[in-house]
């Protein structure tokens, strides 16, 4: 059994849900495969009503759910509203969209004849981190249903509630399991998975990469990022701006993948730059509890997190913001900004999924561009400039995934926009219509100009085809 804690008064038991052995996860992917093939007979249309009638019960159960995931994550509860909300809207988006991205390419000339079909894996495995649970499902829930898959979902043990529940709400070829690394490993391993989409940490990455590559089975993977945003000298201080700014590196505590980990700033700007994000702390950044309003910033999920979180904070780091919570009774952090630390120190060079935020002042552009690019992970950047070519010219340069120009703002993503990464922070895309192809597999039927009814035999014998 898996009992889930308030990380916000850790004495709270917020719920529970029963661990799946590695016999409940076979009986359950064996159930997934038998449901896939009644499925993916289906019309496209068909399927697409279930997945829009499921946004609908999920968009009314809105606050139940927010509360719930705040409650078990940590999450201000106003952030939980917005990812319920996105995650309504991403179904909805892929209902609109998978007709087009689903459909049969037919070409017919003098060639001949060749039909591309789109067809679906068999049994998604979906392995899903903490800090964002539900976007994170949904983003591989909704393509993989459109797509005719079946989907069994392994939530992290820190966040298995609210999307137990959710995942309930769709009339669908959807189960999910709990555990850890063994319940893990049964669902990655297991034989009638086809796929399998991995949100999370590098450890469980390879992991999970080492399983299915046994198998030969495909991956889609996002592994994190250690994002930087760049200062160019010409950047503009204003309050929306930088406000804008504090918030993409404190929402959920800094435990996000795109949040902004790194800022690097003109050496002649620092101290202006210092007061500007104290000051904008101070108007926009309160911590305590999730539930409590005008609250921004809640604990950081667990008590290794805030230990780990401690020790990067040096004695001489800026506390930032109002602080309305006791460390004692709830997985608490005060908000720090870390000046000048060494570009070598943990703060800098790893990602620190912390309310730890380091600020380094940089003497030209080329060192810069070599400090953001430095580190295995490639998620993310930010450009700042009152230039906006400028800022495109440098953003060409990062090795990221996808770059902001003056902001680093998750609300600042969109649809229109595939969201990957470069290095090792995985391969693949999701959202967009680059995240609905990851579901479908391209199988083609051709008949050859020269073998159709009534065509001419052809010359040159069989050394005029190239060997199949």
């Amino acid at each position: 059994m898996i009992s889930r804690e308030n990380p916000a008064h850790f004495a709270e038991i917020v719920g529970s849900v029963a661990t799946s052995s590695a016999d409940d996860v076979d009986t359950i992917v064996r159930w997934a495969d038998a449901e896939q093939r009644r499925w993916v007979d289906r019309p496209l249309d068909d399927r697409l009503t279930v997945i829009a009638a499921a946004a609908t019960r999920i968009e009314n159960a809105t606050e139940e759910l927010a509360e719930l995931l705040a409650r078990e994550s940590g999450k201000v509860l106003g952030d939980c509203r917005g990812e319920i909300g996105f995650a309504v809207r991403y179904l909805r988006w892929v209902v609109e969209h998978a007709p087009r991205a689903y459909a049969d390419r037919e070409v017919d000339d003098e060639l001949g004849r060749i039909v591309e079909q789109r067809r679906p894996f068999g049994v998604v495995a979906a392995v899903t981190p903490w800090n964002a649970p539900i976007i994170l499902s949904m983003l591989k829930i909704a393509p993989a249903l459109a797509a005719g898959n079946a989907i069994v979902v392994k939530p992290s043990p820190l966040a298995p509630l609210t999307i137990d529940l959710i995942a309930g709400l769709f009339d669908a070829p959807i189960r999910v399991v709990h555990g850890g690394s063994e319940t893990g490993a049964a669902l990655v391993g297991h034989e009638l998975v086809g796929k399998v989409a991995f949100t999370g940490g590098a450890a469980g990455g390879r992991a999970v990469a080492a399983l299915a590559g046994d198998r030969l089975t495909p991956t889609v993977m996002e592994l994190g990022g250690n994002d930087p945003a760049v200062f160019l000298d010409d950047f503009v201080v204003a309050d929306d701006a930088m406000d804008r700014l504090v918030m993409a590196s404190f929402a959920t505590s800094g435990q996000v993948c795109m949040a902004a980990k790194r800022l690097y700033v003109p050496l002649a700007r620092l101290d202006e730059f210092v007061s500007a994000y104290r000051n904008a702390a101070g108007r926009v950044l309160t911590t305590g509890d999730p539930l409590s309003a005008g609250v921004t910033m809640g604990p950081v999920i667990s008590a290794a997190a805030q230990r780990a979180a401690q020790a990067l904070i040096p004695p001489d780091a800026i506390a930032l913001g109002a602080f309305d919570a006791d460390p004692s009774t709830g997985y608490f952090v005060h908000p720090a900004l870390v000046v000048a630390p060494d570009p070598a120190s943990p703060v800098v060079a790893e990602e620190q999924f912390a309310p730890v935020v380091p600020v380094l002042g940089y003497s030209s552009e080329e060192q810069v561009l070599a400090w953001a690019n430095a580190g295995d992970l490639g998620l993310g950047a930010s450009v700042w400039s009152a230039d906006e070519e400028r800022a495109f010219a440098f953003a060409r340069r990062f090795e990221a995934g996808f770059t902001f120009v003056n902001t680093h703002n998750r609300t600042g993503m969109s649809l229109r926009a595939p969201f990957g990464g470069v290095k090792r922070s995985g391969w693949g895309r999701e959202y967009a219509s680059e995240g609905l192809a990851e579901y479908v597999q391209t199988c083609v039927i051709h008949a050859p100009a020269a073998f159709r009814p009534g065509a001419a035999a052809p010359s040159g014998g069989p050394s005029a085809y190239p060997p199949g």
